[in-house]
């Protein structure tokens, strides 16, 4: 196994055993970078001499005194939409090709204070607005989309060309690229992660998270990033908790909701075989299955869009106005049509959010996580627009990735996808795992529980030569 392989709790086991060093670590993920870059294009930026600087200075301080913690020394990638001091934050799109920040957004500071090796930028759909990423590969079918928005975060963790990255979730822009491109992404309850420093696409359905390649890492880096911050006026006051506290491979007494409404409805049917095994793996490992019905879902698509569309116009009002030819044609008719959503729909769209909150914290009085797939069907090609279903029904990529990730946005509540296996083709399948507000550790030790049985899927082919 080369270092680029390692988990990120792996490589931090070996290099208290002294195992192996920062430098090593940093020079396998950047010899990785330089072997599949060209074929995958995950980054938008690559800063190796920086990342050398780092990782040679984390070498002396782990040397001199032990690791600060266990992202000491660790490569990561950030995505494009997170500030970082003297590196280029171009969000993706000519609105910022020149845009260099001064100051850090503050998870890039808290990252920085734990010692992890920044590597490079992740590319993103421009400003977020977009569930494919065209500019990356999917590192298991290079004809295949990787998802996104955080698509290149996604792609680098799935393809060993960082350790650990983060990305944002607006519409499941997180769980998305990491069910399609076979890792761990994990949306964390809203409020939880400040996004201070990180452009926003939809402020009040916005998240930060970590994309990995196991459920411990992403554990490990959400503990580094929580936490009050007056600079985010949605940051939660609540002292942050170990959220690996809980792990174990008994599930004794966890209840697991599996949803007979909505979740299962236009799913290609590996997808739900996969998903369902998943969930009776669960039961083997003494979870109680209930099930649960999902109440509002006929609105959950206009909730969602009723909601970011008029909140991303708002955002992006002066450059649109100033320079509407530098924006991608997709991305600009989605922010000129934000202008023709009255105030009142908007409105509208809030008090369903309100009502869909009050009725999927009822749901967690009968249960303690629900169980569903994280998109509808594996990766599309990329010049797919459209799956059809069984029934005859169309629905756009966009539309079907977005559909089943929704909810957790628009609630609020913690979601995190893991892998469950392969289609026939040989492209990941992903489950998605929900829970109620700062209920992190209960997903973690239900998907902990699952991974230790059926394990990870690995670094990716068939770019993994």
């Amino acid at each position: 196994m080369q270092p680029y392989e390692l988990s990120l709790g792996q490589a931090s086991r070996a290099m208290v055993a002294g195992q192996l060093s920062p430098v090593e670590l940093t020079e396998s993920v950047l010899d990785r970078i330089g072997t599949v870059e060209e074929h995958l294009n995950a980054y938008v930026t690559v800063v190796a001499e920086s990342a050398r600087r780092s990782a040679a200075r984390a070498e002396r301080e782990i040397t001199a005194g032990g690791p600060r913690g266990p992202l000491h020394g660790i490569p990561m990638g950030l995505k494009d939409l997170i500030d970082t001091a003297g590196v280029p934050t171009t969000s993706g799109s000519l609105v910022r090709a020149k845009r260099v920040p001064r100051k850090n957004s503050t998870v890039a500071a808290l990252l920085d204070r734990a010692g992890a090796v920044l590597v490079g930028k992740t590319h993103t759909h421009e400003f977020a607005y977009g569930l494919i990423t065209p500019q990356t590969r999917n590192p298991w079918a290079p004809e295949r989309v990787c998802g996104g928005s955080s698509g290149g975060s996604a792609a680098a963790v799935a393809a060993g060309e960082a350790i650990f990255a983060l990305g944002t979730d607006t519409g499941g822009s997180i769980r998305v690229p990491s069910a399609l491109t076979g890792v761990v992404g994990l949306k964390p309850t809203y409020g939880l992660v400040s996004r201070h420093g990180v452009t926003s696409l939809s402020w009040s359905l916005d998240h930060v998270g970590p994309i990995t390649r196991t459920v411990e890492d992403a554990g490990l880096v959400l503990n580094a990033l929580m936490g009050h911050d007056p600079e985010d006026l949605a940051s939660i006051h609540r002292a942050p908790e170990d959220c690996l506290r809980d792990l174990g491979r008994d599930l004794t007494g966890l209840r697991v909701g599996v949803p007979v409404n909505y979740f299962f409805d236009h799913v290609d049917p590996q997808v739900e075989t996969a998903v369902r095994s998943a969930v009776a793996e669960l039961a083997g490992l003494g979870a109680r299955l209930v099930d649960v019905e999902i109440s509002m879902t006929q609105y959950v698509q206009a909730t969602q869009w009723g909601l970011m569309i008029p909140e991303a116009t708002s955002y992006h009002e002066e450059d649109l106005r100033r320079a509407p030819e530098l924006y991608g044609a997709d991305v600009r008719v989605l922010l000129e049509a934000g202008a023709l959503v009255l105030a009142t729909d908007y409105l509208r769209a809030q008090r369903s959010r309100t009502l869909m909150r009050r009725a999927w914290t009822s749901l967690f009085d009968r249960v303690d996580v629900i169980a569903a797939p994280s998109v509808p069907a594996t990766a599309a090609t990329t010049d797919q627009q459209e799956f059809q279903w069984a029934d005859g029904t169309m629905e756009t990529v966009t539309d079907a990735y977005v559909r089943l990730c929704a909810p957790a946005n628009i609630t609020g509540m913690p979601s995190v996808s893991l892998p469950v296996g392969l289609d026939e083709t040989g492209l990941p399948i992903g489950i998605q795992l929900m829970g109620r507000p700062f209920g992190e550790a209960t997903l973690l030790r239900a998907a902990a529980a699952y991974e230790h049985e059926r394990g990870t899927l690995g670094p990716s082919t068939p770019l993994a030569a």
